[in-house]
């Protein structure tokens, strides 16, 4: 059975720093790619970036360039989000999920999602 189970939100301070993991099983991680996705409330999930199987980054949001990084530890089958300097406008529920593919580009085509992990920035 395919799973991908997110972790490591909680409420942080503006300035702050969290790293959210997705542990995966039920298939092998390093032959996909894994995305992170967020949604806001009242807002559309949007994509964040993702990580090819080479370790290739992508960012689709201009925002969290410079803030925010991605790495897999295949050997874990987990994959980590970084993010620092969290400002309001980041809290959302953040959401992993691996695409049918090796690598990031195009649009995503993708096979299972996590259940999502509140982040909420704040004082």
């Amino acid at each position: 059975q395919v799973q991908l189970v997110e972790s490591g939100g909680g409420l942080v301070q503006p300035g702050g720093s969290l790293r959210l993991s997705c542990t995966t099983s039920g298939f092998t991680l390093e032959y996909y790619a894994i995305n992170w996705y967020r949604q806001a409330p009242g807002k559309e999930r949007e994509e964040v970036l993702c990580i090819g199987t080479r370790g290739a980054i992508t960012y689709y949001i201009d925002s969290v360039k410079g803030r925010f990084t991605i790495s897999r530890d295949n050997a874990k089958n987990t994959v980590y989000l970084q993010m620092n300097s969290l400002k309001p406008e980041d809290t959302a529920v953040y959401y992993c999920a691996n695409r049918i593919s090796a690598g990031c580009l195009g649009s995503a085509d993708i096979g299972y999602w996590g259940q999502g992990t509140q982040v909420t920035v704040g004082a």
